[in-house]
């Protein structure tokens, strides 16, 4: 999180989760290691655009958070 530019905290983190919509949703991936599904977000914000997985675990959410990087 400290990378980003600005740096962002948990509170950004938080703040990103709260305003993805449907058209930030990318794709469904499936965990190698888990099986689980994990859940491609790409919003577009204040830190540019972001890569976001999500991984929904019972009573816990399970987020990688980074800068968006073209492959």
């Amino acid at each position: 999180m400290g990378a980003l530019e600005p740096p962002a905290d948990i509170d950004d983190v938080v703040q990103v989760l709260l305003e993805l919509r449907g058209p930030d949703w990318c794709q469904r991936l499936t965990s190698e290691v888990t099986g689980e599904a994990m859940h491609v977000f790409k919003p577009i914000t204040v830190f540019g655009p972001l890569y976001v997985k999500v991984v929904v675990r019972g009573n816990c959410v399970v987020v990688s958070f980074h800068e968006e990087v073209e492959e």
